[in-house]
């Protein structure tokens, strides 16, 4: 059902054609990106805390990117908090490796990392752990109606030489 609420979601902008099912698994960063062809910072991954009230919030990052605790609590107000699986599945509609803040089971709040911005595209699942569309940043903001941009995580855009050297210089 997950998988047709999406694609009924992008029927709106006649893109339901657009969306990819693959004979192999996407669920995981890794998974997707072999899948898709694409370096695994591409994928758009979704994830999901308790909000301030009972309703969870999404945030879409880089594939690469963590969230940074700090940054997250001085933008929400609290504290990060990730939902269990059945959580997960219960507010949004889709289960753990198809979660994508498209064809939600609720009203949810969306928020879209900065991590993403390097990209003309990223991939998100859509809905299932076998699926993904591809947008640009301004359709992922458009077809998710996210409510902005925040600069919640950490860790993306460095190589691993980039970051060796980083820690050398810190150190």
């Amino acid at each position: 059902m997950s998988f047709e609420s999406v694609k009924k979601h992008f029927e709106q902008w006649n893109r339901e054609q657009d969306v990819m099912e693959f004979e192999t698994s996407s669920a995981t960063v890794d998974q997707a990106a072999e899948t898709i062809g694409v370096s695994p910072a591409r994928i758009a991954k979704t994830l999901s805390f308790r909000g301030s009230e009972e309703q969870a919030i999404l945030i879409v990052a880089a594939g690469d990117a963590k969230i940074d605790n700090k940054k997250f609590r001085h933008q929400f107000g609290y504290k990060a908090r990730m939902l269990s699986p059945d959580e997960v599945l219960e507010q949004t509609g889709h289960a753990i490796g198809g979660v994508c803040p498209f064809g939600l089971k609720n009203n949810l709040e969306v928020y879209l990392d900065v991590s993403m911005q390097r990209f003309e595209t990223v991939f998100p699942a859509c809905g299932s752990t076998n699926s993904a569309i591809e947008l640009t940043k301004e359709e992922l903001l458009e077809y998710s109606a996210a409510k902005q941009w925040v600069d919640v995580c950490k860790g993306w855009g460095e190589d691993e030489v980039t970051a060796t050297v980083n820690q050398q210089i810190q150190a």
